[in-house]
This record gives C-alpha cells, sequence and structure tokens, in this order.
C-alpha cells in the first residue's frame, strides 16, 4: 500500500562532540556525509537505515537523539 502523504517521516537529531583529529579518512567522510565536521555542530537527519550505520559507524564521536 502507499503510504500516507500526510505521514511525518521520523528523524534524529545528531551532534558531533569528538574531534576529527587523528581519525581515518573513511571516518572524516561519515561525518561529513552526515553534515558535520566541526565540535557541536548539529543536523537533524532522516531516520534511515543507511543515516543509522553511518551513526554507528562514528557512534563515538556523535550524540543522537530523537526528534518527536
Amino acid at each position: 500500500m502507499a503510504k500516507k502523504q500526510t505521514e511525518e517521516k521520523k528523524t534524529v537529531i545528531v551532534t558531533q562532540t569528538g574531534s576529527l583529529a587523528g581519525r581515518t579518512q573513511a571516518i572524516r567522510d561519515t561525518l561529513k556525509g552526515l553534515g558535520l565536521g566541526k565540535l557541536n555542530r548539529t543536523r537533524e537527519l532522516e531516520d534511515t537505515p543507511a543515516v543509522r550505520g553511518m551513526i554507528h559507524k562514528v557512534h563515538h564521536l556523535v550524540r543522537v537523539e530523537s526528534a518527536e
């Protein structure tokens, strides 16, 4: 069945809490893909499996909150 257009997509709020100093290029690229790159930068992202996978890869450098 098709989803209703009035449904809101779930989102998560991701804030970078750790530095990129000494991190591998893969970690840097993942944070860039999330729209982060500087300390305390925050982004509200759609809660998809791809985004969750990226967050898992850099979980030690970010804080995640659910947006309601």
